[in-house]
């Protein structure tokens, strides 16, 4: 690193690493998965969580998936919650 940015070996005073059981212990995600599930492509697109709440809404009516653990997952910060709220603006609106 210090070759494309001299002085950055200097510069750091402590680092964290945490495995993914500490991540499990820690913060609570199972299995230490960053992602809220294997991010294979048996699990994305229609099958993220499961099939039938892949379009974000789930059995209770008015709760919506919004997290790592929906489409498109976590690798894609924040689109989860914006395509939920899209939706739920959207299922507002035709109840008016």
């Amino acid at each position: 690193m210090d070759e494309y940015a001299p002085g950055f070996s200097s510069s750091i005073i402590g680092y964290d690493m945490l495995t993914p059981p500490d991540l499990e212990r820690e913060i609570g995600l199972t299995g230490g998965n960053i992602f809220h599930g294997a991010m294979g492509l048996d699990p994305l697109f229609l099958m993220r969580p499961v099939n039938e709440w892949s379009n974000y809404r789930t059995p209770v009516p008015g709760l919506y998936l919004c997290g790592s653990g929906a489409h498109p997952g976590g690798g894609v910060m924040g689109a989860p919650g914006r395509n939920a709220a899209q939706l739920v603006l959207h299922d507002l609106k035709r109840r008016s």
